[in-house]
């Protein structure tokens, strides 16, 4: 067994905050990307509903 301490390849603290930096950016962004997919889902569902009822309302009024 050996005893001496080997040399571990650690990362200098510089290269280590660049890449924690890095994945900081792309986790950020994903989340942005998440959140205004929703809610360009949710403007268009709402899009969609006032579109069914407005064609219901006008032909409604043309109708009866």
């Amino acid at each position: 067994m050996n005893n001496e301490l080997e040399a571990q390849h650690s990362r200098s603290p510089v290269v280590r905050r660049a890449v924690a930096g890095v994945v900081l950016v792309v986790a950020v962004a994903l989340a942005i990307k998440l959140v205004v997919g929703f809610l360009a889902a949710i403007f268009w569902t709402v899009v969609g509903v006032s579109l069914v009822v407005a064609i219901l309302w006008a032909l409604k009024t043309i109708f009866w």
